[in-house]
This record gives C-alpha cells, sequence and structure tokens, in this order.
C-alpha cells in the first residue's frame, strides 16, 4: 500500500567529486556518519585518524552551510540521512620492473555525496 503521508521532508545535498582515494577506502569513512547527528558526525570526522576524513568533513560543513542558507533549516534538527560513494575515473601509471617488464598502478578516483535532512519532531 502507497504511503499516505503527503508530509515534505526537507533536505539538502552536497557533492564532491574527483576525491583522490579508493571508493572502498571511502565508503569505510562514509558509514561512520551515515544516520547521526550533524554534531555527532562533525565530532567523529574530526577525531578520525583517516587522511580522507578531512575532505568528508568540509564536505559535511559544506552541506550543514547549504541547508542553513539556501533551504532556511534548523542545523540542530539536521541529521545526516544519506552518504554514498561512487566510483570516478582512474589514473593508470606504470612501474618499471625486472627483465624490461612493466607493472600497471592504478591510482582511482571518487565522488562523495552527503544528503542532510531535518529531523521532524
Amino acid at each position: 500500500m502507497a504511503n499516505t503521508n503527503s508530509k515534505e521532508t526537507k533536505s539538502c545535498v552536497a557533492t564532491c567529486r574527483s576525491i583522490r582515494t579508493s571508493p572502498r577506502k571511502l565508503n569505510l569513512v562514509a558509514q561512520t556518519i551515515r544516520g547521526l547527528g550533524v554534531e555527532k558526525a562533525v565530532a567523529e570526522l574530526t577525531f578520525s585518524k583517516r587522511r580522507i576524513a578531512k575532505t568528508a568533513l568540509q564536505l559535511l560543513k559544506s552541506a550543514i552551510a547549504n541547508a542553513e542558507n539556501n533551504h532556511n533549516l534548523n542545523i540542530d534538527k539536521l541529521v545526516v540521512s544519506e552518504a554514498y560513494v561512487g566510483k570516478g575515473l582512474v589514473m593508470k601509471r606504470m612501474n618499471a620492473r625486472g627483465r624490461g617488464r612493466g607493472a600497471r598502478i592504478l591510482k582511482p578516483f571518487s565522488s562523495l555525496t552527503v544528503v542532510v535532512t531535518e529531523r521532524g519532531e
């Protein structure tokens, strides 16, 4: 049966493309903030030891600023409803090996999208 609630959930999106890390590593950081309130998510990313957490923190702060300035949402009620990772392009490099051979080095890029939603109470 279809959902009969006609309430619109107010949400805001921020996207960062061409992040120089693999999607698998970035997804570990995205998992830590999914479903958290924005204050807790900011604290989680601030004290994370992973290098890519700094970029994710910038993106989360951008999503919060977009919600406040562009959509007039209350910051205290914001929740990270979605944080998902996408694959980007892959740079291919060669590394010289013995006997005249070469080994391929793959340098992947990825994208991160964060959606913040105002929690209804």
